[in-house]
């Protein structure tokens, strides 16, 4: 046990000699690569057998070599042929994510711009004591998740989003940090959401590329997603391919604390096959967990490998819950989306009838808060006046003297990155000419009172 807390260097038994040179095992991303290392004697071909492990340093990554299918329903009769790719299960984990390197890099990105956070203080203060002592709960299985600390946005609809202690945010991040190139090597191509080189701009510009290419779209999204996701359902897909009861476990548990935290925003659905108590099974995923993010693509997966591969829909973008599909027949979409509303009652989940359309592609696409049109990108109205209300905002906390010139420029800033994939430039222009901040307050009595109602939302829609 010791020697699991706190790691020395890595050395195979019955195999390292003092001259041995230390070999990065492959693995999918440079990240992981810096974990798992092992040592080979002096000219040993590198696919040569290896001793076993000692306790204390990280194994190399543990494959079987025997397949499992992903979906345990047979797909549609729209095809015959399996929609799932064999995708490996992968054991002896639970070492790599309680290993000390792991936890510690986990802990310098989750504190990475919230150091000075109140939790991120509390925590660094101790830092290394506190490490140690979330390691020996890990690996004794005395950890549990704490209380989520609930709060508001709205932009543009109201959310509730849940922030989770800095402790279980550290673990949250060595679990993905494990899990994530793992799975990496499974997902679609053209799924952008929480993914590294992803994001939405480039899915943006990958849904602008369709436009030019297909006559049609069709745009929907599914029912409060992350409200909805049904437990039973994630634990039994992560299950095949996660062989390691102790990582499922602390998996259970971390799934299990977002139980209840969305309830009053879910829509209980029955679904062919339900008795009466299948409206209280556990559902929901908090919205700012990592986990969650990491947890809905895992989810969506098997969608995205059934629209690519059993609907052979060439153009397909999704990120998170929005999904926009591009075809050559306006019919054949429509089929398309009953096909796809049927396999989603396979996970729990609809399609938002109001919000799929189908429409050509000469007409704008409303995705990820941009108008898309064939030859340019531009900003809402909606977006641009949510903007200067925020400027309001802004400028009577300054006035008050709520708010300091660091915070006014990283929310501009914030703003200003997103809008400037959108054709933009003139749109800066006016924004920024008139752009004031004083710390006297405007006599102008409409004005003021209008700043007001947005403190006031402001303030309702604090932190509890």
């Amino acid at each position: 046990m010791p020697s699991l807390l706190r790691p020395r260097a890595v050395r195979t038994l019955g195999q390292c000699q003092e001259d041995d040179t230390v070999r990065p095992l492959c693995t999918r991303t440079a990240e992981a690569r810096q974990m798992f290392c092992f040592r080979r004697r002096r000219g040993q071909s590198r696919s040569g057998e290896r001793g076993p492990v000692a306790i204390g340093r990280p194994p190399p990554l543990a494959i079987d070599s025997w397949p499992t299918q992903l979906a345990s329903a047979r797909p549609l009769a729209a095809s015959a042929t399996s929609w799932s790719k064999h995708m490996r299960s992968f054991r002896n984990l639970w070492p790599q994510v309680v290993w000390w390197n792991n936890l510690l890099q986990a802990y310098h990105k989750c504190r990475r711009r919230k150091r000075f956070k109140r939790d991120a203080t509390e925590f660094d203060f101790r830092w290394e004591s506190n490490l140690l002592d979330l390691q020996r709960a890990l690996v004794e299985g005395r950890y549990q998740p704490g209380p989520y600390r609930h709060f508001y946005i709205i932009d543009p609809k109201r959310r509730k989003i849940s922030a989770a202690p800095f402790r279980d945010r550290v673990v949250h991040h060595a679990v993905v940090r494990v899990l994530e190139p793992l799975y990496e090597r499974r997902f679609i191509y053209d799924s952008y959401a929480c993914r590294l080189g992803k994001g939405t701009h480039r899915a943006l510009d990958r849904a602008q590329g369709y436009l030019r290419r297909y006559p049609y779209f069709l745009k929907t999204d599914i029912v409060r997603f992350f409200p909805n996701v049904d437990h039973e359902i994630l634990l039994r897909l992560l299950s095949r391919h996660i062989q390691d009861p102790r990582l499922m476990d602390l998996v259970t548990r971390i799934i299990n604390s977002g139980d209840g935290v969305l309830r009053e925003e879910a829509t209980p659905s029955y679904f062919p096959g339900d008795d009466l108590l299948a409206v209280l099974r556990p559902t929901g995923l908090p919205i700012g967990n990592l986990t969650s993010q990491f947890f809905a693509n895992v989810l969506l997966d098997g969608i995205d490998h059934f629209i690519k591969e059993e609907l052979h829909i060439g153009g397909y973008v999704r990120y998170a819950d929005d999904l926009v599909l591009f075809g050559d027949d306006k019919a054949q979409l429509w089929q398309i989306r009953d096909a796809l509303q049927l396999r989603l009652t396979q996970l729990r989940l609809r399609l938002h009838e109001h919000k799929t359309q189908v429409h050509p592609s000469t007409s704008d696409l409303k995705f990820l808060g941009f108008a898309l049109k064939r030859d340019g990108c531009r900003l809402p109205q909606s977006s641009i006046q949510r903007f200067r209300r925020r400027v309001r905002l802004l400028r009577y906390q300054f006035a008050r003297r709520e708010c300091d010139c660091a915070t006014i420029q990283a929310s501009l800033q914030a703003w200003q990155a997103h809008a400037c994939r959108a054709n933009s430039a003139g749109l800066f222009r006016d924004l920024w000419r008139n752009l004031r901040f004083s710390r006297r307050r405007s006599s102008t009595s409409e004005s003021v009172g209008r700043a007001r109602r947005l403190h006031s939302v402001a303030n309702r829609t604090a932190p509890e």
